[in-house]
């Protein structure tokens, strides 16, 4: 897929930028970073090893778009976590409460 990142033309691919991020340590996330496998990596360090171009060359906004449309998943930190999924029979049990107690 073409994206444009720091008014360069680039074609990424999933499977080019799992290669690319192969064996690269994740560094300890302060903002925004994207899920590569099971490891978090800031934005800024994903776009710096795919595009081969100094962090201050792009914004975080330029990388998370490309690696949202390529499928990889993008969070905010500051964001609040997306809200647990209940089955029906939580979702019951969390509105009818905990029982009272017994001999009151």
């Amino acid at each position: 897929m073409r994206c444009v990142i720091a008014r360069f033309p680039f074609d990424l691919t999933k499977s080019g930028v799992l290669a690319s991020m192969k064996g690269v340590k994740p560094e300890p996330v302060t903002g925004e970073y994207v899920i590569i496998g099971r490891s978090h990596y800031p934005v800024k360090q994903v776009g710096e090893v795919v595009t081969r171009q100094d962090r201050r060359d792009f914004t975080s906004g330029e990388v998370t778009r490309a690696m949202s449309r390529l499928g990889f998943t993008c969070r905010n930190p500051d964001e609040a976590p997306p809200a647990p999924v209940l089955t029906p029979l939580e979702t019951a049990s969390a509105l009818l409460g905990s029982p009272a107690p017994l001999g009151s």
